[in-house]
């Protein structure tokens, strides 16, 4: 167990199994990347993809890493506490059939009980340094739902690129008059995967020669692109464009340079583990 003092607030949550005010907590609204650790003794307990936006006024999990949690329930009889398996400290309360996920389950946590070690900061610790490519590829949903599962990426985040304003919400992308696309950030580890595997998947999960959208969504934001870091990107990139060519495929994806990466709003992200349905419009096949 972790030696660390805690502060006299921590004390009463950790400890003393008291209750943070809502929408206070520094972790209620928060969506970076990464590991939620327990604030007493370091312990992992939480994985950023298992958090959502429950508008509870505390973190909200619908999973928890394998054996972190124990449950017990409260002296009244009435609700079921969570504490951290390792040391016992006091998490929060777990509720089931709100239907709020599609795993119907809320772990709803005291931001105080917990501390953040993002995804850069684990790679880093394990000697890593993660690379990010962008994509575009019609709806972020099923290009984030197909590309998280490839081997050495480590997170996939959807949001917007290309446009001209900062920090657009959804429904002005969707009006077209941002000219932002729909974007996947894919954060990876170059020792495990290469940029090129990244970019032959991508054209292997969206059809790469619809020129108005994708599928059945139709539109400028549902273009497809690749947004290169680098020239090194950019020609890789091409060679495979002229690779697809040479099969026959009209290629119509757009080769653009890197630019500002806007998060979209939470309920996008990880949209399809969260909801438990399935992509509409992508679908892996083999062109390469």
């Amino acid at each position: 167990m972790s030696d660390k003092k805690l502060t006299p607030e921590e004390q009463y949550v950790i400890l003393q199994k008291g209750t943070e005010r809502p929408f206070t907590g520094r972790y209620n609204d928060f969506f970076e990347t990464g590991v939620y650790t327990c604030k007493q003794c370091g312990a992992p307990l939480y994985r950023s993809q298992d958090k959502f936006p429950s508008h509870c006024g505390w973190p909200s999990f619908d999973d928890e890493i394998e054996g972190a949690i124990r449950r017990e329930v409260d002296a009244d009889g009435r609700r079921t506490e969570i504490l951290c398996a390792h040391c016992g400290g006091h998490l929060g309360h777990v509720f089931e059939g709100e239907m709020l996920t599609a795993k119907n389950v809320r772990h709803c946590v005291n931001s105080v009980s917990l501390d953040f070690v993002s995804a850069e900061q684990l790679a880093a610790s394990a000697g890593t340094t993660l690379r990010k490519a962008y994509f575009a590829g019609g709806c972020f949903w099923g290009v984030e739902h197909l590309m998280q599962q490839l081997p050495g990426v480590v997170a996939v985040v959807s949001g917007y690129m290309g446009g001209h304003k900062e920090n657009p919400s959804y429904r002005e992308v969707c009006s077209g008059s941002t000219g932002h696309l729909e974007v996947v950030e894919v954060s990876y580890d170059p020792g495990e995967v290469e940029f090129e595997t990244l970019a032959r998947l991508f054209f292997e999960i969206h059809d790469p020669t619809q020129a108005n959208g994708q599928g059945p969504d139709i539109g400028a934001q549902y273009l497809s692109a690749i947004f290169y870091n680098d020239d090194e990107e950019k020609a890789t990139a091409e060679r495979l464009i002229a690779q697809l060519r040479s099969k026959g495929f009209d290629v119509v994806t757009q080769l653009l340079p890197h630019c500002t990466f806007w998060r979209a709003e939470e309920y996008h992200q990880d949209y399809y583990e969260k909801t438990g349905k399935i992509p509409y419009c992508h679908h892996y096949q083999p062109r390469f």
